[in-house]
């Protein structure tokens, strides 16, 4: 790979699932990086995070003004921004207006070059409504006048992407799977190590600029038998797929939300466009870009290795939002609070506090909370499906079951807000403190607090308000026990940390 000279790179997108991986990248290659984020305390917990030619702001993608100021003094502007986990059904719109508004800022700001990742697929009237809203977003960046460089994937496989984790977990989860006739259509599946490969290389050569270029993997496949390499990558048994024509896309993105962590808002969009046939249309990016793309069956291997070792750098997961603190004035809000003396030190007592959900559970009464996340599912939540993507490890912005970290604070503060469908605003907070009575000991509380939206949310308040003393109490027990423990004893043992076998994972 040639190496371009360094320069001062904006770069939108970086808490999401491509963005935090290609940031690295480029500042591994020397360049000035500014990141264009909703809120920097997302990007605190990255490994990079304290890179010195990282710069981290706050911008408002809807404000074009405070748009253009944090462009202005860059070169080139990579453009990965979806409103499809964030936007609902809604994403088609808002995309076409932030992509409205950054074309308008990058010209405002003197910005050369924008890099934009699309979607790949046959141009025409049967493309899906995804696929089609991708495009739409192109039209509109190459209306600033400002040169475009659009790489075109299709499915991209990696630990933590959103299609994959549908792949892998349909084929774990069910030995017989009736599916729609889009199991036969053709695909070009690439690895995220080849589409990251793509973004930082098309800046080294100047003949990649006011293209755009389909970027894809070294075979082309069914998804059907796609599936078939997973199956056999996970050492299953051959799994039976039995295609039918009637089970619509809708129907499918149910389906895909009862059985895997991606939810039917995200499953929707995604299912629609399988219909298509993804295949690139020509050979320009080896041309322009010499390399050896993997094929399936290597991406797979690759995301699966990374999945066993818990060496998964980004999700999906990390692109949705984290919420301000709720405007609590104005309405009643219920609040339970708890407190508990703990002979370990704040820091100790943030280790034992950070691990919980996913897969080590909440320390008390998990069954309550797998019926709680079974009864959020069925009413199109994410119920505890999601897990976290790191078992050790939190960051701001990280999911974590049915919840969304907003403060992660080591030796302070563990702030969750739920995403779980609710009558109301909830969230669970844990403070550590140092306990002015016990020296090297600390204070615990533990707060839920609830805003509910009219009587329905207030009835659901008092209907679980009894199971508090189990749930409640017997968590901040535990989280008391598991930090003295660690005090005494060390750090967890390594089967503490595994989710895999656990039902609270599924």
């Amino acid at each position: 790979m040639t190496t371009s000279e360094p320069q001062c790179i904006a770069l939108t997108g970086a808490t999401g699932y491509v963005g935090g991986r290609l940031a690295p990248r480029l500042l591994d290659g020397g360049h000035r990086v500014r990141c264009l984020v909703r809120n920097t305390r997302k990007l605190a917990g990255r490994h990079w995070s304290e890179h010195d030619n990282l710069d981290m702001t706050e911008t408002d993608m809807s404000d074009v003004g405070q748009l253009t100021e944090a462009l202005r003094g860059c070169t080139t502007a990579y453009y990965l921004v979806h409103s499809m986990i964030t936007a609902g059904r809604d994403y088609d719109r808002v995309d076409q207006q932030l992509a409205s508004n950054f074309a308008a800022a990058a010209r405002a700001a003197g910005i050369k070059r924008i890099i934009y990742l699309g979607g790949l697929g046959e141009l025409g009237d049967g493309l899906s409504h995804h696929l089609t809203s991708r495009r739409r977003v192109e039209e509109t960046l190459a209306q600033a006048g400002v040169s475009l460089t659009v790489l075109r994937a299709a499915m991209i496989i990696g630990s933590g992407s959103a299609s994959f984790e549908i792949l892998r977990y349909l084929v774990e989860r069910l030995p017989v799977m009736v599916t729609p006739r889009w199991v036969h259509t053709k695909c070009q599946p690439i690895s995220i190590i080849d589409v990251l490969y793509y973004l930082e290389e098309c800046l080294n050569v100047p003949e990649t600029t006011s293209r755009a270029i389909d970027i894809g993997g070294a075979e082309v496949v069914t998804y059907r038998e796609l599936m078939a390499i997973v199956a056999e990558e996970l050492n299953l048994p051959k799994r039976l797929v039995i295609p039918v024509p009637v089970l619509s896309p809708r129907l499918s993105s149910y389906w895909i939300h009862m059985v895997t962590p991606v939810g039917a808002r995200i499953a929707r969009p995604l299912a629609d466009g399988l219909a298509n046939t993804v295949v690139c249309r020509n050979d320009q990016a080896n041309v322009l870009m010499p390399h050896e793309p993997s094929s399936p069956r290597q991406a797979i291997r690759s995301a699966l290795q990374h999945e066993a070792s818990n060496e998964v750098a980004t999700s999906w997961l990390d692109a949705g939002p984290v919420p301000g603190d709720p405007d609590w004035s104005g309405g009643r809000t219920f609040i339970d609070e708890r407190t508990a003396r703990v002979d370990a030190s704040p820091e100790s007592v943030y280790e034992a506090v950070k691990i919980i959900g996913g897969g080590h559970g909440y320390y008390a009464a998990d069954w309550l909370w797998r019926i709680r996340g079974t009864m959020d599912q069925l009413v199109g939540g994410p119920g505890l499906r999601r897990g976290r993507r790191d078992n050790r490890e939190i960051a701001c912005g990280d999911a974590l079951d049915f919840w969304r970290v907003m403060d992660a604070s080591p030796g302070r503060r563990l702030r969750l807000y739920a995403e779980m469908r609710l009558p109301g605003k909830a969230t669970l907070e844990f403070d550590m403190t140092e306990d002015p009575d016990n020296p090297g000991g600390s204070i615990l509380t533990q707060v839920a607090t609830f805003r509910p939206k009219g009587l329905t949310g207030i009835l659901y308040w008092y209907s679980v308000k009894p199971l508090h003393g189990i749930v409640f109490t017997g968590m901040l027990k535990g989280i008391k026990r598991e930090a003295e423990q660690q005090t005494i004893g060390g750090s967890l043992p390594p089967s503490d940390m595994t989710h895999e076998n656990t039902d609270l994972a599924a």
